[in-house]
């Protein structure tokens, strides 16, 4: 765990930054100090990370809480097209800087405006947005939801919570016990059995979103107690690496 002023330094914005990321619901802390000094994991450290390759394509942070926190949210299809993005981003720059320095060596006018032009880049950001999401696993999500009577799906979805409900009776174990350990594979099986697959790989990108913060934490929060979020999302890290 990193205090606020640790993870500020690790990732180069300001201890404000992080504060205002968690007002919003953007990026939650881990944890609390005893003095109520915020503390962030690894989960949370790679969330942030995700959060700041975002700014760095100047995506609204209003846009980037809906796409992480979207349940069909593909990190690793993300992760490939924002390379692409900032590499078309990188080769935009290199022709702007060698057209700035023609024209200072030049010493002339230069009414060629297509060097400013970013249609391009705009249009593959337009599509990989659009194709965010779009997973094996979310059509799986799809076909099975539509397969169910409006009763039945309430039913999954309070199944889902009574999960967390266990999750929140088990708080004062350890999160590697045994115990918590195979409530966190209860709950992979059940994922896997009224939603999607839940490989480890995805299972470990919804314990970040469990403790994200958002309506999710306060669901899971609410039917465990104060802190059930958190924790669940600890059991499934140490799950996730075992």
């Amino acid at each position: 765990m990193m205090t606020v002023h640790e993870a500020s330094r690790l990732a180069g914005v300001s201890v404000r930054t992080l504060q205002y990321y968690d007002k919003i619901g953007l990026l939650r802390p881990s944890g609390y100090t005893d003095s109520g000094y915020r503390l962030y994991d690894d989960a949370a450290l790679e969330k942030l990370q995700q959060i700041l390759l975002f700014r760095e394509l100047e995506f609204p942070l209003k846009e980037i809480k809906e796409i992480l926190s979207s349940p069909d949210f593909d990190r690793h299809r993300a992760l490939k097209q924002q390379i692409e993005l900032l590499t078309m981003k990188k080769e935009h720059l290199e022709n702007l800087i060698h057209f700035a320095r023609g024209l200072q060596s030049i010493g002339v006018r230069n009414m060629d405006f297509s060097v400013f032009d970013t249609k391009k880049m705009d249009e593959y950001a337009k599509r990989a947005k659009e194709q965010w999401g779009k997973t094996p696993e979310y059509e799986e999500y799809e076909r099975k939801t539509k397969e169910r009577t409006p009763d039945e799906e309430k039913e999954a979805e309070q199944q889902l919570m009574r999960l967390f409900a266990e999750f929140g009776k088990l708080k004062d174990h350890n999160s590697a016990s045994p115990k918590v350990q195979g409530q966190v594979r209860k709950l992979q099986n059940f994922i896997s059995e009224y939603f999607y697959k839940c490989t480890k790989e995805i299972l470990s990108s919804l314990g970040q979103m469990y403790a994200g913060g958002g309506e999710m934490t306060q669901n899971i929060d609410k039917m465990g107690g104060k802190g059930t979020a958190v924790f669940v999302a600890k059991a499934i890290q140490t799950y996730c690496k075992n």
